[in-house]
């Protein structure tokens, strides 16, 4: 599995890794890639697209690397399975609601509740839980 990430403050990262932790504990191989080191053809071979990016300004995806990002593989994830999580600081979590809604636009199938986690993950639990949940898709 692969869990493509961008974080500004270090928050999703943390996420990113302990989603990892978490799929690797049931046995599953997870590798956590930065978006600027990924490619649009990464998830070609994968039933599964993991997401991860904090919310920005007005409650939006980062423009600079993200936004690219997600853009270059739209029209290579329909029919997959998609699975979001991020950070935010303010708000009430629309950057969520409004990305879920544009991958499953893409034709992706939304097969968990996206975790959203207000600044830095304090229980390290909710996100290795969220990462064994993956891997039992």
């Amino acid at each position: 599995m692969k869990i493509v990430y961008w974080s500004g403050t270090g928050n999703t990262e943390k996420m990113a890794n302990l989603i990892s932790e978490g799929i690797s504990k049931e046995g599953t191989e997870a590798s956590v890639i930065n978006v600027s080191d990924a490619v649009s053809n990464m998830f070609d071979d994968e039933d599964i697209v993991i997401l991860g990016c904090s919310a920005m300004g007005d409650e939006v995806l980062e423009e600079g690397e993200f936004e690219p990002f997600i853009e270059e593989i739209s029209s290579k994830i329909s029919g997959k399975k998609v699975v979001l999580f991020g950070s935010y600081g303010w708000g009430d979590g629309q950057w969520m609601r409004d990305w879920e809604e544009r991958m499953i636009g893409y034709g992706c199938q939304s097969v968990i509740d996206p975790l959203i986690i207000q600044n830095e993950p304090e229980d390290d639990g909710m996100c290795i839980d969220f990462g064994k949940k993956i891997a039992a898709i």
